[in-house]
């Protein structure tokens, strides 16, 4: 784990985020306090969707509006 100034950090912005993508962390302090830290994002894997292709049916009225007192309640204004 590597530390940087925020005023190191601005400069070299481009190198700490190489840094990251290789799976380093790096710590951005103010003076000698950190603040901030850079880490990689982990990929996830994608979702396939596909393999729901027709199991269910969504039907127009699906987008149609919620009746008002259905509204109430996800709205947390009732029982």
């Amino acid at each position: 784990m590597s530390v940087s100034t925020i005023h190191e950090a601005k400069t070299n912005l481009s190198r700490l985020i190489q840094k990251a993508e290789r799976g380093e962390e790096v710590v951005i302090a103010r003076g000698k306090t950190p603040v901030a830290k850079i880490v990689p994002i982990k990929k996830g894997k994608r979702r396939n969707l596909a393999i729901f292709k027709g199991k269910f049916k969504v039907g127009p009225e699906f987008f149609e509006p919620l009746p008002e007192d259905e509204l109430r309640l996800w709205n947390g204004e009732g029982d």
